[in-house]
């Protein structure tokens, strides 16, 4: 955060340092509704009281990136140690319907790389967009190669703009799978924004019709979308006879895990990671589910997305995992596929 204060405003960026997290948020919508691409960021304590922005978010389909660098909990937990235990409060941490987006990068590449993607989703699907890190992600230090400026302006995605005469403009009037076109504030084009059900130019509405139509599009508008939504990382499933699956950090220790085991043991093993949590790769989880029969789920929690994994496989899964606000090791790792 320090280095983004400073780097921000040469690249033409501001940086606010807000008193409380609430305000932090709400001055990131309102710079969003502006037409500027925002961010704001916590962790797990800081993320619960940010939740009745985020619904408002996810209603008036404000484009937003929240960072959640997740650390132990619950309540204050133990503050700059590591946990993966927001998983699934953040595929549904509001009331009320509607569907989740969330980016889980796992290196200093990553956590540049899936910044970009996060925006541009967000942008395309003018919804929040969650970048799901854990601690040890959170605070990796080092070199790293990153895209350089030209490259990622070239991949840069911007929301739509509605170019038409201002009387026929109606942001919320969009086909059913597609998001709101928002115009930013002070172009002229007049439309309301809320948090109540609302109509195609968004005034609130109690019509059952319309009131239904609006929820079913923010599910449809990220179920239809799905394919360039996620993205997964594979090693190694050709042959193997174990697969598991996990994300963040805990993937670099199965990979250093697999280094040796892969050498030395006569079980051979393959990696699965989900990059995008949610929505979750679904159809692909159960294809390795039907292929697979051994399957071992590792995550710094007590199997909150192993239940996501047990849904979709429609099976039982071996599962590994603790929430002791400490890394899992490649010896962990290793003495728990020497028990299947």
């Amino acid at each position: 955060m320090h280095a983004m204060s400073v780097a921000l405003p040469k690249c033409g960026g501001h940086f606010i340092q807000m008193e409380d997290e609430i305000s932090g948020i709400s001055v990131s919508l309102g710079a969003s509704m502006s037409g500027t691409k925002s961010m704001t960021a916590s962790s797990g304590p800081g993320i619960s009281l940010k939740v009745e922005q985020i619904g408002y978010s996810f209603m008036a389909e404000i484009p937003l990136v929240i960072a959640d660098v997740m650390r132990s909990g619950p309540s204050t937990g133990m503050p700059t140690r590591v946990a993966q235990g927001d998983v699934n409060f953040l595929r549904h941490p509001i009331h009320g319907d509607f569907k989740a987006v969330a980016l889980a990068p796992a290196n200093l590449e990553e956590a540049y790389t899936e910044t970009v993607r996060a925006f541009n989703l967000a942008e395309m699907l003018m919804t929040p967009v969650f970048l799901l890190m854990d601690e040890t992600v959170g605070h990796m230090y080092g070199k790293v190669q990153i895209p350089d400026l030209e490259e990622v302006q070239k991949m840069t995605i911007n929301r739509k703009e509605f170019v038409g005469d201002k009387k026929d403009y109606k942001p919320y009037g969009v086909a059913q799978d597609e998001p709101a076109v928002l115009n930013p504030f002070f172009k002229g084009y007049r439309y309301h924004v809320s948090g109540l059900h609302h109509g195609p130019i968004g005034f609130p509405t109690e019509d059952a019709k319309i009131g239904g139509d609006l929820i079913d599009r923010l599910f449809h508008k990220i179920e239809s979308k799905q394919d360039i939504i996620n993205e997964n990382e594979e090693m190694d499933l050709e042959g193997a006879e174990i697969i598991i699956i996990a994300y963040g950090s805990v993937s670099l220790a199965v990979k250093e895990a697999l280094k040796d085991y892969n050498k030395e043991s006569k079980q051979k093993v393959g990696f699965f990671r989900p990059k995008t949590l949610w929505p979750s790769p679904a159809k692909r989880l159960k294809e390795i589910g039907d292929k697979y029969e051994k399957i071992l789920v590792i995550e710094l929690n007590k199997g909150q997305y192993l239940e996501e994994i047990e849904r979709v496989m429609q099976r039982k899964v071996h599962f590994f995992g603790q929430a002791n606000g400490r890394t899992i090791s490649p010896k962990q790792i290793i003495a728990k596929l020497k028990e299947l």
